[in-house]
């Protein structure tokens, strides 16, 4: 049988909606379509039944308590809601933030913002794998510090970091964790009393769940994290975010998250061995093509790679039948090398050579094949092209015969 064109691969970006999840949301459009804040009919109790059974769908995933769900529209907002949240609360003890500087732009935008506020931000460099130094950590602590804010996975890489270890350092410094783990939930097992983590921000889109949902884990003992709204009106999520709840949006995000606690250890398997065999594929029939960070402390789904000598726009364009991104959906718009790439050491020619892979539930081997075949015809049509991959190959080759 042949393979069903264009393909996507794009799975950082967001994902196809389950079909088992838009069948769960369904009823909630129009036979059960209720505000789950009506409290004195029925219509309003099926609703507010439906969103307390996904807060605890949720809950399970990542090892909270169904009370520490906090429904946000999405994951940016959920970042927003932390750090916002956390730096006004918690503005007498202190004025200093720790993130690193491959953090999302969600992060990274609102703690330049907070900078603005007279907040103190820290930026921790990454090594070239694009994993923190925990004693970089360490010592960046100060008495000052309310909140370290590093991400579980990075979105364009597909690197984990040392959550276990950050959480450790600070719940001995006493100090707030916030991890943005939108790539993370639903792909890897994620705990956040094992880890640690006192704040943690979740999205819909990203694991086959539907987009304008996301959700904030606000652990409530041990210790009990307070926030300052950043929406007011009304009191609703327990006075932390204000707004009529988006009821199918979140019984679709809960749905999601159960078909990820039933599924993830076979899918992640299944997902690793599509994306070795990918990698396997390419680099097996092309030289100078490099990974970009951390290949064993790394998503299941995941490959960011560069191929020197070819200008990533051209690649794309040449695999047109074929979605893939040369960096983030956020970001994907401009025309400058990534700064998650810079931030690796990859030199700004490089970094626009790369392109990330990003495998999904509903790819297949016979696409990973036609995505290697595609992939190898294109770089090689267009290094014929290149002068420099002319000049490079014969600096090898008389190199190998001195």
């Amino acid at each position: 049988m042949g393979v069903k064109l264009p393909i996507y691969m794009d799975n950082h970006a967001t994902t196809q909606v389950d079909p088992r999840v838009m069948n769960a949301m369904l009823p909630y459009f129009n036979e059960k379509f209720g505000n789950a804040a009506s409290r004195n009919h029925s219509f309003g109790w099926a609703a507010e039944e439906a969103v307390e059974s996904a807060r605890g769908q949720l809950a399970k995933l990542i090892h909270a308590a169904p009370k520490e769900i906090i429904f946000t529209s999405g994951a940016t907002e959920s970042n927003n809601l932390a750090l916002k949240g956390v730096a006004e609360m918690y503005s007498e003890k202190g004025n200093h933030i720790i993130t690193q500087v491959t953090e999302h732009k969600a992060v990274l935008d609102t703690c330049k913002r907070l900078g603005r506020y007279g907040y103190q931000v820290t930026y921790l460099p990454v090594a070239k794998d694009g994993r923190i130094d925990p004693d970089d950590l360490r010592r960046a602590i100060t008495p000052k510090t309310i909140l370290i804010a590093i991400m579980y996975a990075n979105n364009e890489i597909g690197v984990i970091q040392p959550i276990e270890e950050i959480g450790k350092i600070a719940k001995e410094k006493g100090v707030l964790f916030f991890t943005d783990a939108v790539q993370a939930v639903g792909k890897v097992p994620v705990d956040v009393n094992r880890e640690n983590v006192d704040l943690l921000a979740m999205t819909g889109h990203k694991i086959y769940g539907p987009k304008g949902c996301g959700a904030l884990y606000v652990r409530r003992r041990n210790p009990r994290v307070q926030l300052t709204a950043i929406i007011d009106g009304g009191g609703h999520e327990r006075g932390m975010r204000s707004g009529t709840l988006n009821v199918p949006g979140i019984v679709g995000f809960g749905k999601a998250a159960e078909l990820c606690q039933n599924e993830m250890a076979k899918e992640s398997e299944r997902l690793r061995g599509l994306r070795d065999r990918l990698k396997e594929g390419i680099f097996g029939r092309l030289d100078e093509v490099y990974v970009n960070g951390s290949m064993t402390c790394r998503l299941p789904n995941n490959l960011n790679a560069s191929f020197a000598h070819v200008e990533g726009e051209s690649l794309l364009m040449g695999i047109n039948d074929v979605a893939v991104s040369s960096g983030s959906a956020c970001t994907s718009a401009k025309m400058e090398p990534s700064y998650v790439l810079k931030a690796l050491g990859v030199g700004e020619e490089m970094a626009h050579s790369s392109i990330r892979f990003g495998l999904g539930r509903f790819n297949t081997q016979e696409e990973v094949d036609y995505v290697i075949q595609r992939v190898v015809e294109v770089v090689s049509r267009l290094r014929e092209l290149s002068p420099l991959y002319e000049t490079a190959k014969e600096r090898v080759h008389s190199s190998k015969m001195n």
